[in-house]
């Protein structure tokens, strides 16, 4: 994991603020690719780990993280979230 994305303070999210799916739920990987991203937009990559279940950069997650980046990126300009955009892009190793 890049230290870029963690938080150094120590400020642990419970995993509950992620909104997850139940583990055996068909969307589960879709809503885990979207929490790893958002928890590293902010940050908190560890938290976002530990509340998936998933490493950055989890290659089972690359097609959902696509589909997300381009979703995120055909927003009109003024309502995309450049961060967000640079961490899903730092996932799939698109600079």
């Amino acid at each position: 994991m890049s230290r870029a994305f963690v938080k150094e303070d120590g400020g642990h999210v419970p995993p509950g603020r992620f909104g997850l799916p139940v583990r055996d739920d068909p969307r589960y990987d879709a809503a885990a690719a979207r929490a790893l991203l958002e928890a590293a937009r902010d940050g908190n990559t560890e938290s976002g780990e530990a509340a998936t279940g998933y490493r950055w950069a989890e290659p089972r997650l690359r097609k959902h993280v696509r589909r997300i980046l381009s979703e995120a990126e055909a927003l009109p300009e003024e309502e995309q979230d450049r961060r967000f955009i640079r961490v899903a892009r730092r996932f799939l190793g698109v600079y």
